[in-house]
């Protein structure tokens, strides 16, 4: 099993000086299209010019058409490897998001930052065990980004 990094090995690592890339995670397929933008274009908007954002929703493609599900993982897949550390919406359960935050954590050693409105009881304990930390609301989320990671 692959350790998480502390935030002192990120903050020394000679991408410090680089600009990180955060992938934003979250419900597409089941949720709202507003649902899914709205807080993706929030988090843009405020971390925009100090940090490399990697949205899944810059590609266009639509869920269950013939021949596309194997991109739209890869694509997603690709971004989480290489992004230094994952924002993800942790506003429902979502197949999706618990693989990412999985691979991310578990298979990449990525830090792995959550928002959620859930209680930790009402939590699911793998997404508990593999998000390095969980926030309840996306505004803490952002705060706590800005404040380890600039």
């Amino acid at each position: 099993m692959a350790a998480t990094p502390s935030i002192d090995m990120l903050n020394s690592s000679p991408m410090a000086s680089d600009v990180r890339k955060i992938y934003l995670c979250g419900p597409i397929m089941d949720a709202k299209p507003a649902a899914a933008k709205d807080w993706r274009t929030r988090a843009k908007e405020r971390l925009a010019g100090r940090f490399i954002l990697l949205d899944p929703l810059r590609r266009n493609f639509r869920d269950k058409e013939i021949d596309s599900a194997n991109e739209i993982v890869e694509f997603d897949l690709q971004d989480v490897r290489e992004a230094d550390l994952l924002l993800v919406n942790y506003c429902k359960a979502s197949l999706g998001t618990a693989m990412e935050v999985f691979y991310a954590s578990h298979d990449l050693g990525k830090f792995v930052i959550a928002f959620s409105p859930m209680s930790y009881a009402d939590c699911s304990p793998w997404m508990v065990r593999f998000c390095t930390k969980i926030l309840p609301d996306l505004e803490g989320a952002l705060n706590y980004i800005e404040r380890h990671f600039n």
